[in-house]
């Protein structure tokens, strides 16, 4: 006998087609009842769960508009400025009397802490009452803080107030 000649005693076996009742019993594979046993069956995908269990809480989505200014003392005023001199945020930057928040200038307030005794020129900045007492004493100047200052600071009550007072 040679290598050619050789020849299957048997025919091949045809795979199992499973799933499709017959031979195989009443559930033919598939284990007993549920959702994996039915055809066409349907799952969640697992990322689901996943997604489910972030925060549902109120407020999880908006960051809040009203933001905290960033204070400086009258004393550091005192001690880093000359008579007359103009107190901005960019001059305050530059002396590094406060620092940029994310890129952005920060809105500024003036505290009354500590005593002042030059005359200044303060521009777009929030003062507070007993500090702006002060200096307008010593004879200083405060031009009003731009309006972006200010709607920062008024509470969102204010905010609704006038919107409801202008219709």
């Amino acid at each position: 006998m040679q290598l050619h000649e050789l020849k299957p005693i048997h025919k091949n076996k045809s795979r199992k087609r499973v799933g499709r009742g017959g031979k195989r019993g009443t559930y033919s594979g598939r284990g007993c009842k549920g959702q994996k046993s039915r055809a066409g069956r349907r799952f969640q995908p697992i990322i689901r769960g996943l997604i489910k269990r972030y925060p549902k809480l109120r407020g999880y989505r908006f960051k809040s508009t009203k933001t905290i200014p960033t204070t400086v003392s009258l004393q550091s005023l005192e001690e880093n400025f000359k008579k007359g001199e103009i107190v901005e945020p960019y001059v305050l930057l530059d002396k590094k009397l406060i620092d940029k928040v994310k890129g952005k200038m920060p809105d500024i307030k003036i505290l009354a802490s500590g005593n002042i005794t030059k005359k200044l020129i303060i521009k777009d900045c929030l003062i507070s009452g007993e500090a702006k007492n002060k200096i307008e004493k010593l004879g200083g100047v405060i031009k009003s803080p731009t309006n972006n200052a200010m709607r920062s600071i008024t509470g969102k009550k204010e905010q609704n107030a006038k919107r409801k007072t202008k219709s």
